[in-house]
């Protein structure tokens, strides 16, 4: 089986997902379209070469419907003849994107593919692809769980009193993020990867000056009386400073085989070594990251101690930290320049926007393995380990 290396991984800046954020005014399409121009001119590869583009959406309607990726392809000024598809396993959809892209490359299918992701929150909000009164479940999911699925917050309360994670360890993990992510940015570590649009540059939702007495002043996000009733452990800790905010944003990576890279001339920025993907509870629903790298883990013939940077996604501080405590990470080696809390996370993207961050930091950093895992609605994880090349 062939090595697949990514040779190329770039990303917007993220916005705010509100019609006053900074790239409310750009259709996903384009800002999808953006980082795949972005993508050749960088790498210097002739798009007509890529065999296919594999992107991450979520809210598939509206602006984001009839196969996003492909009118972004076609947006980008590619050949016509380059295809591509749009994926959905909810916030791990661009990750799946690459795992597809990855083993697309590896099984000899492909020498030369995109994955990729975009989600434009402020024109798409989350749940527009359920109209009010439908249900997406079904019957035979409603006998299975006769008490009812719960939303992914609720699911986050849950994890926080599962694991005793106190309002004071998550909000101080959720301002650490904020600190690591605008260090980055004052060192310049963003710059390699990010793609500026329409003169936003910078990510935005990044706040330097985050406190743990500035986030103490949050009310809880969730707090419902019938969760509370049903569910007397939490103790309605998950608040808006301790999530990921909502957002717009892109990115993607470009995927060869290492005999391609070398026969073009290019240089690979990272082996994409092991994949694993895992269902779990679907009611703590964002507990399967730790399955997932136990598994990916196993397959990868490695241990915690060999892997120098870790990608886990921040949906909420919860799930982060009840991932560390089950897994005995180091948080140093842990979103080592800030996370979705601090740099946001636009679903559909943000699969393909760790895997950018994680391969230039590993170059930065010197790291040799690397470890990427998301948690995702429906009780669903990734995880993927990256060696150096």
């Amino acid at each position: 089986m062939r090595d697949a290396v990514v040779v190329e991984a770039v990303r917007t800046p993220i916005g705010k997902g509100k019609p006053n954020g900074s790239l409310a005014h750009v259709h996903p399409v384009e800002l999808l379209a953006h980082t795949l121009r972005t993508l050749v001119e960088r790498s210097g590869v002739d798009p007509a070469l890529i065999d296919d583009v594999v992107g991450g959406t979520v809210d598939q309607v509206g602006e984001q419907a009839m196969n996003t990726t492909r009118y972004a392809v076609l947006s980008a000024g590619f050949p016509e003849t380059v295809p591509a598809t749009t994926v959905d396993r909810q916030c791990g959809s661009s990750q799946q994107a690459v795992h597809f892209a990855a083993q697309g490359v590896m099984s000899g299918a492909y020498d030369i593919a995109v994955a990729c992701g975009v989600e434009s929150m402020s024109r798409v909000p989350m749940w527009s692809n359920v109209r009010a009164g439908q249900d997406p479940f079904g019957p035979g999911v409603a006998r299975r769980y006769p008490d009812g699925l719960i939303p992914q917050g609720i699911s986050a309360e849950l994890i926080a009193a599962e694991w005793s994670l106190t309002r004071e360890r998550m909000d101080a993990f959720a301002v650490s993020s904020h600190h690591r992510a605008a260090a980055a940015w004052s060192a310049g570590l963003f710059d390699a990867e990010v793609a500026p649009l329409d003169g936003v540059a910078r990510d935005e939702c990044v706040r330097p000056g985050s406190t743990p007495e500035i986030l103490a002043g949050l009310r809880s996000a969730y707090h419902d009386p019938a969760f509370a009733e049903r569910f007397p452990q939490i103790e309605w800790n998950v608040t808006a400073g301790n999530a990921s905010p909502i957002n717009d944003g892109a990115a993607a990576v470009l995927i060869t085989s290492a005999e391609t890279a070398a026969r073009l001339g290019l240089r690979p920025l990272a082996r994409l070594h092991s994949f694993a993907v895992t269902g779990s509870d679907p009611l703590l629903m964002l507990t399967g990251v730790v399955p997932a790298t136990e598994k990916v883990l196993r397959r990868a013939g490695l241990t915690m101690d060999d892997i120098d940077l870790f990608e886990v996604n921040e949906a909420f501080a919860a799930v982060v930290l009840a991932w560390q405590q089950e897994t005995g990470a180091d948080l140093a080696k842990v979103n080592v320049h800030g996370g979705a809390i601090a740099l946001g996370h636009p679903l559909g993207a943000s699969g393909t926007r760790l895997t950018t961050t994680l391969v230039h930091a590993m170059r930065e950093r010197g790291a040799r393995y690397a470890l990427q895992t998301m948690c995702e609605a429906g009780g669903l994880a990734n995880a993927m380990i990256l060696e150096s090349v």
